[in-house]
């Protein structure tokens, strides 16, 4: 791969790795003093049955920070603009009207209802852990084409680049949602030490990877046909 491929694959992962890292480090947990309001905003349902959720909102901005300064024909108007329009997708649809946003509560009431029809857990898991992979992914796709990322040349690559990335993160929110089911202690009940930081960080890598290898993949290959096209 080349530098740049590299680092759309690896650095949206490391911000990732350093929000656990540094929430560790820190010791942070709910009890810490926020300003009036944000403890209720944050700390809730949502953060305690999904905390590795975090992890996934600092995973998709850091992607869009790539994708805005990444090589490409868009100048930086658009890129600024981009970026922002991206990112205030991205923590809308993450965060509003509190921590998880549409993105769990979407897919928390869609598994909740298909496991009250009488869909096994799995099936409910499933198609909760899709959702969430179709709005989350919606804001990630709509902030990179607006910054002016590259896409596949032809309508059917790029339906079968766009359907490998959404199968991807549906992995990976898949891999998040097991995280208390995996092991993964008490935070933010407590601050996130040891034997939790570690498996974070190793569930983080595992539900991320793919998409990450995806993208750079993808990035590889358009740097590659890019240098291909003989000069006129």
């Amino acid at each position: 791969m080349t530098g740049s491929a590299v680092a759309a694959a690896a650095l949206p992962i490391a911000a990732a790795l350093l929000g656990i890292v540094v929430t560790a480090a820190s010791g942070f947990d709910q009890r810490a003093a926020l300003a009036p309001g944000l403890s209720a905003y944050f700390y809730g349902f949502f953060l305690d049955r999904y905390p590795l959720f975090a992890a996934a909102i600092l995973y998709g901005l850091a992607r869009l920070v790539v994708a805005a300064t990444a090589p490409g024909p868009s100048g930086l108007p658009r890129r600024t603009i981009g970026l922002a329009f991206g990112a205030g997708l991205m923590l809308g649809l993450c965060l509003y009207p509190t921590f998880g946003g549409l993105v769990l509560r979407g897919a928390f009431g869609t598994g909740s209802m298909a496991f009250l029809n009488q869909q096994p857990m799995a099936v409910a898991f499933a198609l909760g852990a899709a959702v969430a992979a179709i709005l989350y992914g919606s804001a990630m796709g709509l902030g990179v084409f607006a910054i002016g990322g590259q896409t596949s040349r032809g309508i059917g690559r790029f339906a079968v680049a766009l359907f490998l990335r959404l199968i991807a993160l549906w992995f990976a929110f898949a891999v998040l949602g097991f995280a208390r089911d995996a092991g993964f202690g008490m935070w933010p009940r407590r601050p996130l030490e040891g034997r939790d930081a570690g498996l974070a960080a190793a569930l983080v890598l595992v539900a991320f990877l793919p998409h990450a290898l995806l993208v750079g993949w993808r990035d590889n290959q358009r740097i590659h046909n890019s240098e291909a096209v003989p000069a006129r």
